[in-house]
């Protein structure tokens, strides 16, 4: 677990934190920081602190503060991931959030203050943008997620927001896994293996074409290892994370829908090839779902049952979080490939709850929607394991069997 913040000034960089239940704050972890300079005209420079807590107890929750003895921050708690592959992680998933109009953050809270999510994942955008005012809306942007992002980890990748001065807010403010500033890097939860990289590479190739190659290469190989059959075994779910999708039915002039996608034909070959699931995206302002699909061409599992089993992975575009841009409209007539679609604000929720079972609904926060504030898109997604007899007929969200069993879609509200 890293620990990361931000200070004007140069002091130490502490955390002093303790077991729920324990001694009060009796454990104490030191680290370091680092100097950023802002590319914007004031060239504001901060302190970066990140301190690692590597002495865990899995499961164990525990009651921190960082800081030093120049001041310390308030206190928080988080509670340490399990190593094992035999449990059920449970993510809320989203991106472009931004300061202004953070439709879904006060939701957010209330889910975090539950204990309703293991990990979050933002795909990509924050704040509208990190660099304005020489970096203050990202401070404000970094003030304002503290309120999620101290209780539960926080996982980003970068989206096109992020580039100006060659990502740099982006690179300095978060600490992923890894050696590439939080551009690519891939770690496992549970049953699942999430690979989370960069589609700017492709769009920003005034910071070089180097970068690019480097991330296929390392796409390449991180793919390769994980669907290898003894890995495989041990987390049969392979998971991406990435900005821009490669498809997308809206009604605007971005990416996927006036020209092929610049990371189409770079990564959608590679991606079939090595089996991934599911593929999470953002950037566009609202929510699709997908049928499981591969070169345009829907490869649904059967008929029936299009999840169960399915040929192709399938995409799922959750990027209306909330921005001062709005929502993004679709085009009136869904592509053959698309299976469900809202221009609500919102977010997604999702549990993998073993090696066959995933669940993922989509929570719309539409203050003005037609349905009630808490309405929901639904999918429960199955990854077929063995050839086994149903011994069930319904599937109810917390069911834990590997059973082949027919998979339902709905629009409902959630009371």
């Amino acid at each position: 677990m890293v620990i990361t913040w931000t200070t004007e000034d140069k002091v130490d960089s502490v955390v002093e934190y303790s077991q729920w239940g324990g001694k009060f704050l009796d454990q104490t972890a030191k680290g370091s920081s680092v100097v950023f300079e802002d590319g914007g005209s004031e060239k504001r420079k901060m302190y970066i602190h990140r301190v690692t807590l590597s002495d865990l107890k899995p499961g164990s929750t525990y009651v921190y503060h960082c800081g030093s003895d120049a001041g310390w921050s308030d206190l928080f708690y988080f509670t340490a991931l399990d190593e094992s592959v035999h449990w059920s992680p449970k993510f809320a998933v989203y991106g472009d959030m931004g300061n202004e109009n953070p439709q879904s953050l006060a939701q957010l809270q209330k889910d975090t203050q539950a204990r309703m999510y293991d990990v979050i994942l933002h795909v990509g955008d924050f704040a509208y943008d990190m660099d304005e005012d020489n970096a203050r809306i990202g401070d404000e942007f970094m003030r304002q997620v503290e309120s999620i992002a101290a209780y539960v980890p926080y996982m980003t990748c970068p989206g096109n927001h992020e580039q100006a001065y060659n990502f740099s807010n982006y690179r300095n403010r978060f600490s992923m896994p890894g050696d590439t500033e939080s551009l690519w890097y891939s770690w496992n939860i549970g049953p699942v293996h999430i690979v989370s990289f960069s589609t700017e590479l492709f769009f920003y190739l005034n910071y070089g074409l180097d970068l690019v190659f480097k991330q296929y290469e390392w796409l390449k190989k991180d793919l390769e290892e994980a669907a290898k059959p003894e890995n495989r075994a041990l987390r049969p779910w392979i998971i991406t994370m990435g900005h821009r999708p490669m498809y997308c039915s809206n009604a605007d002039r971005d990416d996927c829908t006036k020209f092929e996608s610049y990371v189409f034909p770079g990564l959608e070959d590679l991606f079939y090839k090595f089996g991934v699931d599911l593929e999470l995206w953002a950037h566009e302002h609202s929510y699709e779902r997908l049928w499981p699909v591969y070169g345009y061409k829907v490869y649904n599992g059967s008929v029936e049952h299009p999840y169960v089993n399915p040929k192709a992975p399938v995409h799922i575009i959750t990027g209306s979080a909330g921005c001062r841009e709005r929502t993004d409209p679709f085009i009136p007539t869904p592509r053959d490939w698309s299976a469900f679609r809202s221009s609500d604000y919102g977010y997604a929720r999702m549990q993998v709850f073993n090696s066959s079972h995933l669940y993922l609904e989509q929570v719309s926060d539409d203050q003005v929607s037609s349905y009630s504030k808490y309405s929901s898109g639904l999918i429960l997604y199955l990854k077929y394991k063995h050839n086994l007899v149903c011994t069930r007929n319904v599937i109810m969200p917390r069911l834990l069997s590997d059973c082949l069993t027919p998979v339902f879609f709905y629009f409902r509200t959630v009371k």
